[in-house]
């Protein structure tokens, strides 16, 4: 005799008791329902469904409002506590009601990376802890993490009597406003910048998106960084439990470490510089086997000492990857009483370092190298410029003891190792850097290009040496590392730079094993020509990425063939790692790498890697958007500039005097149909053969500035060069020349 169908309680009650969604065998298979019956139950889950009494998905059933074990979240947001917040896709807020927020709780695996907003990731759901007192009714693990939804948008709102309330993103790749659904504003105002998420709709009209989070005022120049952290999933804020385990941290005693308190180490760094993590000091080597030779030691701050494995600092300070630098704010990898409090060298206070001392001779070769876990105290804390003055002849109250004791030595030495530098001929791009200065309320006061002074260059290669010592030391002790690698450009670049060079007469000797040096004479060859800026240019565009993994394959850009970062270690994780590889290789203490991490370390490059591309995308986006800003009330002025790009959509060019780039449109040049020869780097005339190239200086005027997306839309105002016209893409031959000359640009 057949089972009786179970009522509807019975069927919820069921469901309610198993760990997730149920499908409609287990429902069968539960209550002995087989044969012609199983219509009858198709029917009446079909009926509990459109009654809102069951939530159905993927032929599974579950009480509405309810969530499976294991399901998709999509990142829509980053919490006051730095933790990405999730909503699962595809709610039925009609049955289910308003779609739940759900907290993303770290993974403690080394390696582990957090998603930022618009990322998509399978997670564990569990209810949340109600003794926690968590805004959040649900928490989630992460399983996998899967391809980008990039359903969240960011940008400004707006709302008038006459149309509906709008978003109007901030991408420059968005084409379309968002229509944002009633009541689904979160309290935005017009004219506030929010971020929105996309919401499915199959309906005609603009795409449709709901407000998620407000992030400030859109006119205030200081939410223009806000736009990029978000837009990149930064991780600004730090969880309650890194700020709890921060405060309980300790100022170093002396215990088994060196003492060098009595050496006059000193910190140089830029001049609104927050931390000081790198102190250098040199001597004169005593040692009669090394006549004219040097000692010079490079101390690091002892991250490592307070950032342990497996704490909420830790997690964190890997999630980040590295600092974030931006002209109005720093996310700082680490937090402020770490990176700007004891682990900051200041002058005069005790901190503790790693060390390395090393011994070139008197041709700047190094002959020896040693580390060491130490305390030091830093005599003095100098910038850039003060050290420069004072070694110019021109000292001040602090830098005048120090000439002779200090400074004098430190010069000798680099003149030194600057010799070993020449002979080795690392890459030498010259490409000036641009730094935009902000006034008191933090708008644009100007953009300028600081000077490259010999200290400047003293530190960097002081650091160098340093960071080779590193990956020598671990490679001796065969002890696992994260080098700092760069491999050596593509044969594909190689071949196209190759031909570029032969349309301006010059011609690469090889592109088979070329090294820094051929490259460099190719430089030598073009300085102080009117090809100068294009030729770098091009060579720039032709080298590979520098990343962070556990194979070496060298460090092509500076010519070395075993190369690892250990001199940043509050920025950046790839140090930390280093400092902890050299503590475990060497014996300087119980809190080295361990094993798991050990395992894990080709994952961690990769995700440091990640961080360090989105750091350098999200700084560019955000001076590109100031830029813009800045020039917002020029429409209409005309500017010096130079081609420092070419697509089949236009030209882009970068101004002169403030580094601002901006885009010419190929529609705009009307006095000719231009072909981009990528061959050439150059956009040529088919009946004229009026040719604009990579690196050529041009007037431009400025005709359109969009600030929120950085965008800059220019008009040429001055002719190309005279050359050969261009082919007819289709039959090879030259266009016959227009009757008239088509009205076109300005003439300068």
């Amino acid at each position: 005799m057949p089972a009786p169908l179970p009522t509807a309680d019975e069927i919820l009650e069921f469901i309610n008791e198993q760990p997730g969604r149920t499908g409609k065998r287990e429902i069968a298979r539960a209550f002995g329902i087989k044969g012609a019956q199983r219509i009858e139950l198709k029917r009446l889950l079909r009926q509990m469904t459109d009654d809102g009494l069951l939530n159905k998905e993927a032929r599974r059933f579950s009480r509405p409002g309810e969530l499976p074990p294991v399901g998709l979240l999509d990142v829509v947001s980053i919490d006051d506590q730095g933790e990405p917040v999730g909503q699962p896709p595809n709610w039925d807020t009609e049955l289910n009601g308003p779609v739940p927020n759900i907290v993303i709780l770290p993974d403690r695996k080394p390696g582990s990376k957090t998603p930022g907003i618009g990322a998509r990731v399978l997670a564990r759901f569990s209810k949340t802890d109600p003794s926690t007192d968590s805004p959040y009714p649900f928490e989630a693990r992460i399983i996998r993490h899967l391809a980008s939804t990039k359903q969240i948008v960011i940008g400004v709102y707006r709302k008038d009597s006459r149309t509906k309330p709008r978003l109007i993103p901030v991408d420059k790749k968005s084409r379309n406003e968002l229509e944002i659904i009633d009541g689904d504003d979160a309290g935005a105002k017009s004219g506030e910048l929010v971020a929105a998420e996309l919401v499915k709709d199959r309906g005609r009209g603009l795409p449709r998106a709901r407000i998620r989070e407000r992030l400030g005022n859109v006119d205030d120049q200081r939410s223009v960084s806000l736009i990029a952290i978000y837009t990149h999933g930064i991780p600004n804020a730090f969880s309650e439990e890194t700020l709890s385990e921060t405060k309980q941290l300790k100022p170093v005693t002396l215990g088994p470490r060196q003492d060098i308190r009595d050496i006059p180490l000193i910190t140089i760094d830029p001049a609104d510089a927050r931390d000081h993590d790198d102190a250098v000091w040199a001597e004169p080597d005593t040692d009669p086997k090394n006549a004219g030779g040097c000692r010079v030691i490079v101390a690091i701050a002892d991250v490592s000492h307070y950032v342990q494995p497996g704490t909420s600092i830790d997690r964190e300070g890997y999630q980040r990857g590295n600092s974030v630098y931006f002209p109005d704010r720093v996310v700082p990898m680490l937090p402020e009483r770490i990176s700007t409090d004891l682990c900051s060298l200041r002058p005069l206070v005790d901190r503790p370092a790693l060390a390395v001392t090393m011994v070139f001779d008197s041709k700047g070769q190094k002959r020896d190298h040693a580390f060491s876990r130490v305390l030091m105290r830093s005599a003095a804390k100098l910038s850039y410029t003060q050290a420069q003055a004072a070694i110019d002849g021109n000292p001040d109250e602090t830098t005048g003891p120090l000439v002779d004791t200090v400074l004098k030595p430190l010069w000798a030495a680099y003149d030194l190792v600057r010799q070993a530098r020449s002979k080795r001929q690392p890459l030498d791009l010259d490409l000036p850097e641009r730094k935009i200065i902000l006034d008191d309320n933090g708008y644009v006061s100007r953009i300028i290009t600081p000077e490259r002074l010999d200290a400047h260059k003293l530190i960097e290669e002081f650091m160098i040496m340093a960071n080779v010592c590193a990956a020598e030391t671990l490679e001796k002790h065969k002890s696992p590392l994260l080098y700092r690698v760069h491999d050596s450009p593509s044969q594909d670049k190689l071949l196209a730079l190759s031909e570029f060079l032969a349309t301006i007469d010059m011609k690469v000797s090889r592109t088979q094993g070329i090294t820094p040096k051929d490259f460099n004479a190719i430089l030598k060859r073009v300085k102080g020509t009117e090809f100068e800026e294009l030729v770098n240019s091009v060579v720039l565009r032709s080298q590979s990425q520098a990343e962070y993994g556990p194979e070496n394959y060298g460090h092509f850009g500076l010519n070395l063939r075993r190369y690892a970062h250990f001199t940043s270690p509050i920025r950046r994780y790839a140090d930390l790692i280093v400092h902890r590889s050299l503590i475990r290789a060497l014996g300087l203490g119980k809190d080295g790498l361990d094993d798991e991490t050990v395992a894990r370390l080709g994952a961690i490059g990769e995700h440091v890697s990640d961080t360090e591309r989105r750091a350098m995308a999200a700084e560019r986006e955000t001076v590109d958007r100031l830029m813009a800003s800045h020039l917002s009330e020029s429409i209409g002025a005309s500017f010096e500039a130079r081609i420092s790009g070419l697509a089949r959509a236009g030209l882009f060019v970068r101004l002169q005097d403030s580094g601002a780039d901006g885009f010419v449109p190929a529609a705009s040049l009307t006095q000719d149909y231009f072909v981009h020869d990528e061959r050439r780097h150059a956009f040529i005339g088919e009946h004229t053969g009026e040719t604009f190239r990579l690196g050529d200086q041009v007037t431009v005027r400025l005709l359109e500035v969009t600030p929120l997306s950085g965008g800059l839309r220019f008009e040429l105002m001055s002719d190309g060069t005279a050359g050969k016209p261009a082919k007819n893409r289709k039959t090879g031959r030259d266009r016959p020349r227009p009757s008239r000359r088509p009205a076109g640009r300005r003439r300068r």
